[in-house]
C-alpha cells in the first residue's frame, strides 16, 4: 500500500468520543499477514509496521518517571485530523522510524490509549499548512529557506506572536496542561498541504510508532521534531525531538538535504535544546530508527 494513500481524515475529536480509540498494538498485530488493517474509522495502517512486541523490546532499560521538559507548540501546529502511522506523502528524504513510549510520569507506568501527535518541516525546511509561512511568503516572516525565524524566541518560542491568520485566544481543547503555556494560538491552515502531520494511539505498552524523514532545519531554531501528547480531552505534554548533529551532518550532505545550505544554528546554540530531547538513533537499512521515553503528567497536577 503506497504511504501516500494511508489513512483517511479523521478528527482527533472522534478518537476521544471512542470511534477509533483503539491500541496501536492491535492494530500492528492486524498487519502481521500483511494485509492492512483498519481501524472502525476505516484508516488503513502501513502493512510493513514492526510487531508491538519488537516496539517494546527497544524500551527494556527504561524506565522515565522524570518529566519530560515541556517546549513552545511553536506557529505551525494544528489539528491536522490524521491518524496514521505514516506521515511521509510525497516528501523526499532519508527515511526515518520514530518510536516513542509515553509513561505516566507520577506512577511510571506506560500510558495506553493516548494519542501522540508528531509534525515537523521537510526538507527545505517547509511546513505543511503553512508553506507559504515558513517559507517566508504571505506577508509574513517564516522560518524556511531565505526567511527570519517567527518573533519572539527561535521557532516562535516564548514571547514569540503566532503567524498571520492564526486564530487568537487560547488553544482548543483543554488546557495545555504539561505543554509549554506560551500563549501561542494553533494555526489556521493557509494551504491543504498535510505531510509530516499525524497522529497514532499508544498501544498497552504506551508505544506509538511513526515513519518519516528526516527533518530539514529552518533560520533560528537546530532540527527538531514536535510532539504532543493528549490524554482524554487535555494535552498533558509538548515537546520537541532533537538529533546528534554528527548525524544531522552525515544526513545533511546527501539529497535531497544538500540542496538547502546556510543552516545557522546547531544544538549548542538552540534556546530550546536539552540533552534529554536526544532520540537514540540507529541504522535501519536504508534509513534510521529514532526512539525516545516520555513522560507526561497525565493528570496535569503539575506533578
Amino acid at each position: 500500500m503506497g504511504h501516500d494513500h494511508e489513512g483517511r481524515r479523521v478528527s482527533r475529536r472522534s478518537i476521544f468520543a471512542g470511534i477509533s480509540a483503539i491500541g496501536l498494538g492491535s492494530l500492528l498485530t492486524a498487519c502481521g499477514d500483511g494485509t492492512p488493517a483498519t481501524t472502525t474509522s476505516g484508516e488503513a495502517v502501513s502493512p510493513d509496521a514492526t510487531t508491538s512486541a519488537d516496539l517494546t523490546g527497544l524500551f527494556t532499560d527504561v524506565n522515565t518517571c522524570r518529566l519530560s521538559p515541556s517546549t513552545t507548540q511553536g506557529p505551525y501546529y494544528f489539528d491536522a485530523d490524521k491518524i496514521r502511522s505514516d506521515i511521509r506523502e510525497d516528501r523526499a528524504g532519508t527515511r526515518l522510524r520514530v518510536v516513542l513510549k509515553v509513561q505516566d510520569s507520577e506512577q511510571c507506568k506506560p500510558l495506553p490509549n493516548a494519542v501522540v501527535e508528531i509534525w515537523h518541516c521537510d526538507a527545505a525546511g517547509l511546513y505543511s499548512g503553512a508553506e507559504s509561512l515558513s517559507s517566508g511568503g504571505g506577508g509574513q516572516p517564516g522560518g524556511g529557506p531565505g526567511g527570519t525565524p517567527p518573533s519572539g524566541a527561535p521557532g516562535g518560542g516564548p514571547g514569540g506572536t503566532p503567524p498571520s491568520g492564526a486564530p487568537g485566544g487560547n488553544p482548543p481543547g483543554g488546557a495545555n496542561g504539561g505543554g509549554a503555556d506560551d500563549g501561542m494560538a494553533d494555526l489556521q491552515p493557509v494551504d491543504d498541504k498535510r505531510y509530516l502531520r499525524g497522529a497514532q494511539v499508544t498501544n498497552g505498552d504506551g508505544i506509538v510508532e511513526f515513519t518519516t524523514v528526516w527533518p530539514g532545519w529552518y533560520r533560528g531554531r537546530t532540527v527538531h521534531i514536535h510532539a504532543m501528547v493528549h490524554v482524554s480531552n487535555s494535552r498533558v505534554l509538548t515537546t520537541q525531538l532533537m538529533f546528534d548533529e554528527a548525524l544531522n551532518t552525515e544526513v545533511f550532505a546527501a539529497a535531497p538535504y544538500a540542496a538547502h545550505t546556510g543552516r545557522d544554528t546547531f544544538n549548542d546554540g538552540d534556546s530550546i535544546f536539552q540533552d534529554s530531547m536526544l532520540m537514540k538513533v540507529t541504522q535501519d537499512g536504508d534509513g534510521y530508527l529514532a526512539v525516545l521515553a516520555l513522560a507526561a503528567d497525565s493528570d496535569t497536577d503539575g506533578s
